[in-house]
């Protein structure tokens, strides 16, 4: 009993960085889920979504739908590979739809929560090193 009220009270003096990862995994998660129910064709009806992405886009959606989900999973566990999977996979997508590839479809609001999503990862990265920075000079 009295273990457990030690690690409780550990818990809450944790960081805020890692509240703040976890939100951006959930945020990161549901993108990547959105992006799996365009591949299934989710209100798409009897079209397929190959029909209606290309074959290319649907390849490309279906690269950074995986990307997303790992990169979540990656964030959840606070693994550093999660954040650098994320950015990658955000990055390359975001510049493949800022030159104007055809294949990179995205909503106006699909591309504020993929930049929001990019900055919050960027975020944190300062926000790690800072934190490690002021650990290191206590």
């Amino acid at each position: 009993m009295r273990s457990v009220g030690l690690e409780t009270r550990m818990a809450l003096n944790a960081p805020p960085v890692g509240i703040y990862i976890r939100i951006v995994a959930i945020i990161s998660l549901m993108l990547g889920l959105s992006d799996a129910g365009r591949l299934l064709g989710v209100n798409l009806g009897p079209v397929s979504p190959i029909s209606t992405l290309g074959v290319t886009g649907f390849v490309y959606l279906a690269i950074f739908a995986l990307a997303r989900l790992s990169a979540a999973v990656g964030l959840w566990i606070k693994a550093s590979w999660g954040a650098v999977l994320l950015v990658g996979s955000t990055g390359a997508e975001l510049v493949l739809y800022l030159m104007g590839n055809p294949d990179i479809a995205m909503s106006a609001f699909g591309f504020a929560v993929r930049v929001v999503l990019l900055a919050s990862i960027l975020l944190i990265f300062v926000l790690s090193i800072r934190f490690n920075r002021a650990r290191a000079t206590d």
